[in-house]
């Protein structure tokens, strides 16, 4: 699919293509398989992370498909827990291995605090501790991982502005992405034009509200006026929105679907899907 194929251009110069594949709440197997169906269909892009304990199968996939890796965009996360430079330097060590690869396309920061402390979606400051010195010890070894070869691009997932601007003010090495949860209904008017006005492009995770969009029946009967599935019509709202979306199937048939959004959704729906609101 041609699509599959275009980019948006990060603010190092580096492009990424604009849709990737999601690994998140799935088992090894089931990454594997997914990766797997998505390189078949012509996908160039898999996000994974530490906490999806999947890293080795996404590798494993990617090995096993004899894709060259160079044409490959391949991005993970040093885990939440993690808060100081040398667990986050030997951790990228770690991806490395279980990846089976001498570079990491792109590195993230997973979130800002420790997931017992984390509220999703991360949109406004939090009361307690922040971690604004920890993450900028983190950064540092990330910063790092860059200059040794290890690492292209690097940057963070779940952050707020305020989390943002800490980084920001800390950095050598500019952060090239913010990794949020956006989709219809959740779209971040907090978070996004801050990153967006900051020269970050916003990732968008769980695009299709982690499978609660499908089941709505005003999705349904847009979709349908262009004669598509609501997952479909979702990946493309986030695509119209300017971010990129990382939708997760496991069955290969939905997999390929995802990627089929050369399609324009009218001004008239988008109004109409930029009105929904939900909860998480």
């Amino acid at each position: 699919m041609s699509f599959l194929h275009e980019t948006y251009t990060l603010n190092n110069g580096i492009q990424i293509p604009k849709v990737g594949l999601g690994t998140w709440q799935q088992t090894k197997q089931q990454a594997h398989d997914s990766v797997a169906a998505a390189l078949k269909a012509g996908y160039l892009y898999v996000d994974t992370t530490q906490m999806y304990q999947n890293e080795d199968a996404v590798g494993a996939a990617i090995a096993e498909s004899g894709i060259d890796r160079a044409t490959l965009t391949i991005s993970t996360k040093i885990d939440a827990s993690i808060k100081n430079y040398q667990d986050a330097a030997r951790s990228i060590d770690e991806s490395l291995a279980a990846l089976g690869t001498d570079y990491i396309d792109l590195l993230l920061i997973h979130a800002p605090r420790p997931w017992n402390q984390m509220a999703v979606p991360n949109v406004r400051p939090v009361a307690g501790n922040n971690y604004y010195e920890e993450n900028v010890a983190v950064w540092h070894a990330m910063e790092d991982a860059v200059k040794a070869g290890k690492v292209k691009s690097i940057g963070v997932s779940n952050f707020n502005n305020e989390d943002l601007k800490n980084i920001l003010a800390a950095a050598e090495i500019k952060p090239v992405v913010n990794q949020i949860i956006y989709h219809i209904g959740m779209t971040q008017d907090v978070n996004q034009p801050f990153t967006e006005a900051n020269g970050l492009l916003v990732q968008a995770y769980s695009p299709i509200g982690t499978g609660r969009l499908l089941r709505m029946p005003e999705l349904q009967e847009i979709a349908a006026h262009y004669d598509r599935s609501v997952a479909q019509l979702a990946i493309r709202y986030a695509l119209a929105k300017g971010t990129l979306p990382l939708p997760k199937a496991n069955h290969p048939e939905y997999v390929a679907q995802n990627a089929d959004v050369d399609f324009e959704i009218t001004a008239a729906d988008m109004a109409v899907l930029d009105a929904i609101e939900m909860p998480y």
